[in-house]
């Protein structure tokens, strides 16, 4: 059934200003526990110091009786509940007594006090990664870098710290935590390899272990295997090889036998789909025989969650919504409980499974917690950000149409606040989002990146559109543009905004283009091919993908959406066709470039370079770089500074804060 089409609070009175949309407080980690009777949630805020978010942890009854109750001051990073077997304690990180190293703290549920008493496990001067309570009751799991040694300490302090390529970054280790000893336990029979997720079987057997050959994605998510380890010997037992991006190993149990299913790029793919990939562990050896169990289907799973000994349940991207499915252990098909209108995410499941607990958003709801039974009825147990109830927003319109072939696409659209379609024509922004493999989901964004109702406050038209390459269509659909960037994506984008030019929503002479990552892409491309555009945004983007496969963190998976490499002779390349540096020449839009200057999933050079080529060829440009920030932007003064810029960058190129509802 269709979903209705939700609408804005009406007669909102606040106007929204930039510090109102960096002083977040989001609701994260969201974890059930194994009774299902209480919830437990971070809550990351804005404003700690040096303007960068720290946390705190949350519990409260997953029926919604009790108003959520807040466990540490978060006056540090206190993330990543997790519940003790019996419900009793919970277990989570933080950096309270060394700031930017995370270790292992536990509360015992006993008081109603507001601010519960921590207790430190670890001191582990290498830092706590990641951590799983074990069935047992006596151990957790916690995936830790090796401690610093003093020939470590020696060259830091002295300077004498050249990095050795291959060995310069740390690897994450599985060690075996003794709650009673304080004994932390190295699992060596992994080797050097790099662990990055693990779960154990729900009837307290072996534990599931994701690893890497190397810290580095590329060649780590190239490289994953799955190992089975036994958390009283020690001993590891290797699977092998298993699929690129692998991700949420998940037990299930049917007719007396235990299967290991996880979920990774669809087979013999680098750029595609997600798929749920299954594999029936065998006594010695490497898995033999493994199963495609979302073949064929039009919906990507973007979660896997494992229950005490049934089929696993998982959520999937299906359009501009979310799906919660179960796997039907006799067939072997995923077969869907209930579907939301927007997104969810961060599913966490009871040990039976019939409760759980996840974050969910729709159009005019930031994401917060909610709970309920498997299938039914969630409540929202947290609640953020109350004061945005107070804003006026553009409303937010559901699209579908087709692309110039006929395929379907769908897309969002955010009118200007207080403006119906019949007010019409607008200055029209369009946002790609990045990935590409991503989706704009029917629900509400707003930060430095996202920042569409930011804009729709200030009078512009926001275009989110939801081209080839992205999630939630299939794997087909994803797949479209492994070594052919710019091509269908391109012109799915500009179907788009043909449709919306047509329909008179939006006003041909004012038309820009963004977008952060594959978007910025997407946007540096656009005005390269062609000059509709009046301005354009291209935040931390791509220019050149044989230079991007050269040295941006994804490395052959960035090949393989380019198109190949540099050194595969010398030319002409493939990945020259599709990279905006190529057409440099063409371009006659003003373009606005911002960059994290420590960005290495697409390095600055690549902001640089297009810089560069649109100086020489005479073009209106600004280039802004980000201190001290990576892919994104963390810093409150920049996600300050990034909006502020963004929306004055149309401004002088689109003139239309005519009926604006922001103040700066």
């Amino acid at each position: 059934m269709p979903h209705p089409v939700p609408q804005p609070a009406p007669d909102p009175a606040d106007a929204l200003t930039a510090e109102l949309v960096v002083d977040v407080a989001a609701a994260v980690a969201p974890a059930i526990s194994p009774d299902g009777a209480l919830v437990a949630f971070g809550v990351v805020a804005n404003g700690g110091e040096a303007g960068r978010p720290h946390g705190s942890v949350w519990v409260a009854a997953a029926d919604g009786s009790t108003s959520p109750r807040r466990l540490t001051d978060g006056t540090a990073r206190d993330l990543a509940p997790k519940w003790a077997p019996d419900s009793a304690s919970l277990f989570f990180t933080s950096d309270r007594e060394e700031q930017g190293t995370a270790q292992l703290q536990r509360i015992r549920l006993e008081g109603s006090e507001d601010i519960a008493e921590a207790e430190a496990l670890t001191r582990w001067r290498g830092g706590i990664r990641d951590h799983c309570p074990l069935a047992d009751g006596r151990t957790v799991a916690l995936l830790a870098e090796d401690e610093p040694v003093a020939e470590d300490e020696r060259g830091e302090a002295e300077r004498d710290d050249a990095k050795v390529w291959g060995r310069h970054l740390p690897v994450t280790r599985l060690r075996l935590l003794d709650l009673e000893t304080g004994v932390l336990r190295t699992v060596d029979g992994l080797g050097d390899r790099h662990v990055v997720e693990l779960a154990q079987r729900p009837d307290g057997g072996p534990l599931a272990v994701l690893s890497w050959s190397t810290p580095e994605l590329d060649p780590g998510v190239v490289t994953a295997e799955l190992h089975v380890v036994d958390p009283v010997s020690a001993d590891v037992h290797d699977l092998g090889p298993v699929g690129i991006e692998a991700q949420s190993p998940a037990w299930w149990k049917h007719n007396g036998v235990w299967h290991l299913a996880h979920v990774a790029v669809t087979p013999g793919h680098l750029v595609g789909g997600l798929a749920v990939i299954d594999t029936v562990p065998p006594t010695t050896g490497p898995a033999v025989e493994v199963r495609n169990l979302t073949a064929g289907m039009s919906v990507c799973p973007t979660e896997l969650v494992q229950v005490a000994d049934g089929p696993p349940l998982a959520l999937f991207a299906d359009g501009l919504d979310t799906a919660l499915y179960r796997l039907h252990p006799e067939s072997l098909r995923f077969h869907q409980l209930s579907s939301a209108p927007g997104m969810l995410a961060r599913l966490t499941a009871s040990r039976s499974g019939k409760a759980v607990a996840l974050l969910a958003s729709t159009a005019y709801e930031p994401k917060n917690v909610h709970a309920g039974p498997t299938g039914g009825p969630l409540v929202r147990l947290s609640d953020t950000r109350p004061e945005l109830r107070r804003i006026r927003w553009g409303v937010q319109e559901r699209l579908g149409y087709q692309a110039s072939d006929g395929t379907r696409l769908d897309g969002l659209l955010i009118l200007p606040a207080g403006r119906t379609r019949d007010d019409g024509p607008f200055p029209l922004v369009t946002m790609v989002h990045g990935g590409p493999y991503f989706r704009h989901a029917d629900e509400f964004t707003l930060n430095a990146v996202d920042c569409g109702q930011w804009l729709a406050t200030a009078g512009y038209a926001v275009f989110l559109p939801n081209p080839r390459g992205g999630s939630g269509h299939g794997h087909e659909f994803a797949a479209v543009v492994a070594g052919a960037v710019g091509g269908d994506e391109w012109t799915d984008v500009l179907s788009g905004i043909d449709l919306l030019v047509a329909q008179g929503i939006a006003d041909p002479e004012r038309l820009a283009v963004s977008g952060w990552s594959h978007g910025g892409f997407i946007a540096a491309w656009a005005i390269g091919r062609t000059d509709r555009f009046k301005a354009a945004m291209m935040g931390a983007g791509i220019s050149d993908w044989g230079m991007q496969a050269g040295t941006g963190d994804w490395g052959i998976l960035d090949a393989a959406l380019g198109g190949g490499t540099g050194w595969e002779g010398p030319g002409p390349h493939v990945h020259d066709r599709h990279s905006p540096i190529s057409y440099a020449s063409r371009i006659r839009t003003p373009v606005l470039i911002l960059h994290g200057e420590e960005d290495t999933n697409v390095p600055l050079g690549q902001a640089i370079h297009f810089h560069r080529a649109l100086r020489h060829f005479g073009v209106e440009h600004e280039f802004v770089v980000y201190p001290r920030e990576g892919h994104g932007l963390e810093e409150r003064a920049h996600q300050l500074d990034a909006l502020r810029r963004i929306r004055a960058w149309y401004d002088r190129w689109l003139q239309a804060r005519a009926g604006s509802c922001t103040e700066a």
